[in-house]
């Protein structure tokens, strides 16, 4: 039976690490930069045999990026560590492209809402609510997730989506959450809240621009609806 071709095996100099420190990041590939992340491979494979599997198995970033924690530690050689590694990085870039770019966000619409928080939301299992707080020019001066868990009037409290409105001195406030069921739909309990929400804004005289709910590539505006 022929030995597997360890890392170890490899010439130093070759080697994703020492190529790294030497031609610098950008000029490994894909493979070589997961395997750097995953440090180690299988006692029957390197982790660049280990790194290319799991790039068969998502052949794309977004993809890996998309992944749910039970999908990583299916491929065999990548446990709870490993997964957990990967799940942050992958959210670490999420957040990074969010946070590019020198011209603000700037929201006119729920359609620019729904764009902006959509790819961090659509593919969640859980409920997030958060707050997108706005200057008075409509800029994106701060993102915020107050919750996460089932909604309800009782949970959200409007304490913990105002504080952060005050401290940022926004003019407005614009929520979003997403509904893990795909659907859109605004239940009773979203409405709820969002009525609450508007009549705490009213008294502390930060407008609730709008609450966003998010689908699976779509989106429903309570203010559309009549609700704000």
């Amino acid at each position: 039976m022929t030995k597997p071709l360890m890392i170890r095996d490899v010439p130093l100099h070759d080697r994703p690490r020492e190529r790294l420190a030497r031609e610098g990041v950008k000029q490994l590939s894909t493979q070589e930069l997961l395997a750097i992340l995953l440090q180690t491979g299988t006692k029957d494979e390197s982790v660049m045999q280990l790194s290319l599997r799991v790039l068969h198995s998502f052949p794309t970033l977004r993809r890996l990026q998309e992944a749910s924690f039970l999908e990583m530690t299916a491929i065999k050689g990548i446990g709870s560590a490993k997964a957990s590694l990967l799940s942050a990085v992958m959210e670490l870039g999420c957040r990074l492209t969010v946070e590019r770019g020198d011209a603000p966000v700037v929201i006119r619409s729920p359609e620019d809402a729904a764009m902006y928080v959509m790819p961090e939301l659509k593919h969640l299992k859980q409920e997030h609510f958060v707050c997108l707080y706005l200057n008075t020019k409509n800029h994106v001066v701060e993102k915020k997730t107050v919750f996460v868990g089932s909604l309800n009037a009782s949970i959200v409290h409007p304490r913990e989506v105002f504080k952060e409105a005050l401290r940022a001195s926004a003019a407005s406030i614009l929520c979003a959450h997403n509904h893990p069921s795909g659907d859109p739909e605004p239940s009773r309990e979203d409405v709820d809240v969002t009525k609450r929400l508007v009549e705490c804004g009213r008294v502390l005289g930060i407008e609730v621009m709008d609450h966003v709910i998010i689908g699976n590539d779509s989106f429903v505006s309570l203010r559309e609806k009549g609700y704000v």
